[in-house]
């Protein structure tokens, strides 16, 4: 099905791009939330899975470190072991559905095919055309996107945004409870805030 097919290329520009026209405010109780789990709630196995679908959608480049680097994974897995605890076995259960498409495709797991050819699985799970998933490949392939973009953008103290990598891709100068006057005139760029809402390199 792919081998003669030319997917478009995942672009970093556009991933982010995308990210920041749907982004949301995030809730205040979310930074009072309860601190995020440290056990893993992923085999290894899996855990490769995750760090390669995310290193495709959000990969490094002359910008800088893509979502591998910046700790995505370790976000997701938190997540998983603690707030979307009992979304865990559907999430696994996707997950089995991408190795499984990418064996009947490639002969081999995601994680072991090249780039180009987990370009093309990708593509496919977002244009629903790939079969195996409930409730259907495109929502899980949304799924997942949807917890890179938190995990590389997010408040570093759930375990992504490592050394404040995401902010910087996208310039947000951190979270703060006030601007000077002279910041508000916008005539100079803000000078990072390099702490999490928790008032700390948390998370890193």
């Amino acid at each position: 099905m792919f081998e003669d097919e030319t997917p478009p290329v995942f672009s970093r520009r556009s991933i982010v791009a995308t990210a920041l026209s749907t982004a949301s405010l995030v809730p205040l109780a979310a930074l009072s939330a309860a601190p995020p789990a440290t056990e893993s709630a992923f085999a290894p196995a899996q855990l490769h899975l995750i760090e390669a679908v995310v290193d495709r959608l959000i990969p490094s480049d002359e910008l800088g470190p893509g979502a591998r680097e910046c700790g995505v994974a370790t976000y997701i897995d938190r997540s998983f072991a603690g707030a979307l605890a009992a979304q865990k076995t559907s999430f696994g259960t996707g997950l089995a559905a991408i190795d499984a498409l990418a064996q009947s495709q490639y002969g081999a797991v995601f994680a072991d095919v090249d780039a180009a050819r987990q370009d093309a699985l990708l593509t496919a799970m977002e244009q629903n055309q790939a079969s195996g998933f409930e409730p259907n490949s495109r929502a899980f392939f949304y799924r997942v996107r949807q917890l890179t973009w938190e995990g590389m953008f997010g408040d570093p103290f759930y375990g992504g945004n490592r050394d404040f990598a995401g902010w910087d891709l996208i310039r947000y100068p951190g979270p703060r409870m006030a601007v000077s006057p002279d910041e508000q005139r916008i005539r100079e760029p803000i000078q990072p805030l390099r702490v999490s809402a928790r008032g700390g390199r948390h998370g890193n």
